[in-house]
């Protein structure tokens, strides 16, 4: 049984949305012009707002207190500077490639913990803001002027483009929600769905890869007032692609509803294998094969994230993910193993005499 804190519900669409971000990377090494192109850009047009929107929900009690803040530092910086680092090891020895600015522009699992980090520090602002859904709109149409190579720097423009999604996780409530459960929106979800697979079939007609990472303006081959217009059209597509995601969701308990505990560690860890079915010849071995090679991507993705999320696994790496929380649960047993062995050492010795005849 789920522990009745956690809603199954955001359980099973965490693990679902963290599933899809493995199968993405997985697919983003297959040929950009053949199917997987296509279901690529199907996912990506909603699998990452999807996300931030949830964890943008999942944020709405962050305060600025000594606890909190710590816990960004000890959840989300110390992670990002240890897998940082791991993954640029492993590019360098495992996979033979040049390393170029290290911490400063992340790898491409890694940006995400950054960005978590600078949405929560902007939470108590936004949350409390009237218009903040459209405040973050606005920061995020103003982001795509950024310009100059500084701008790969901690995925600035990234940060700012997903804003919104965050921001609007930060403004729904529980009762909000409400309205994504029963048969209709089910429905509403999957036609939107079939819609979203029409413009992912035809995306290179409307617009291009870098409107999905939000990238500056000065990078993509259209006028300035095209450019902010796509931007807009692909914020809608990510919305509607959020809610359809959510109407779609099981709300039931089961094994999979337990792995959405998991999901920094499923997020952490698959950039490793990502990298390595790359340095395995994967990218080659697709070329001829693009129908093969897309069934292996997902296929693959799908078992990585299982297996990374299955709890034998999961007990194991987490004493990587967060060692501080791992100290901290360590200490706090010893603790309360001190603290029962004082008792017991404290009791009266009148009472074992008195015990002891009534057990004869």
């Amino acid at each position: 049984m789920a522990s009745p804190t956690r809603d199954p519900w955001l359980d099973n669409a965490k693990m679902g949305l963290v599933t899809l971000v493995v199968v993405g990377h997985l697919v983003a090494l297959l040929p950009s012009d053949g199917p997987g192109g296509h279901l690529y850009d199907f996912v990506y047009l909603w699998h990452m707002p999807a996300f931030v929107f949830v964890s943008g929900y999942l944020s709405r009690g962050f305060r600025y207190s000594s606890t909190r803040l710590w816990q960004l530092v000890t959840t989300l910086l110390v992670p990002y500077v240890l897998f940082e680092g791991a993954l640029g090891w492993f590019r360098l020895h495992v996979g033979g490639e040049r390393l170029q600015d290290m911490w400063a522009d992340p790898h491409f699992p890694m940006w995400y913990l950054l960005a978590l980090v600078a949405w929560r520090l902007v939470t108590p602002l936004f949350r409390s803001l009237p218009g903040g859904v459209l405040v973050a709109v606005g920061v995020c149409l103003v982001g795509g002027y950024l310009q100059g190579d500084w701008t790969r720097w901690l995925d600035a423009p990234r940060i700012l483009g997903f804003l919104p999604f965050f921001v609007l996780g930060l403004k729904a409530t529980p009762e909000s929600l409400e309205w994504l459960r029963g048969r209709v929106p089910a429905l509403l979800g999957a036609a939107t769905f079939a819609i979203l697979g029409l413009l992912a079939v035809s995306f290179d007609q409307w617009a291009s890869r870098p409107y999905l990472y939000y990238k500056p303006y000065t990078l993509i081959d259209d006028p300035t007032p095209t450019a902010i217009l796509t931007r807009l059209l692909v914020l809608l597509a990510g919305v509607a692609g959020a809610f359809a995601w959510l109407s779609l969701v099981p709300r039931i308990d089961g094994w999979f509803t337990r792995m959405g505990s998991a999901t920094m560690i499923v997020y952490l860890f698959h950039g490793f294998a990502v990298k390595g079915l790359e340095y395995a010849g994967f990218v080659e071995w697709t070329r001829d094969r693009p129908w093969y090679g897309l069934l292996l991507a997902v296929g693959v993705g799908v078992g990585v994230a299982l297996l990374l999320a299955a709890p034998p696994v999961r007990r194991v790496l987490a004493r990587v993910v967060d060692p501080f929380g791992v100290a901290h649960r360590r200490v706090r047993e010893a603790v309360q193993l001190t603290g029962v062995v004082h008792e017991q050492e404290q009791r009266p010795a009148g009472r074992e005499r008195v015990v002891e005849p009534a057990g004869r």
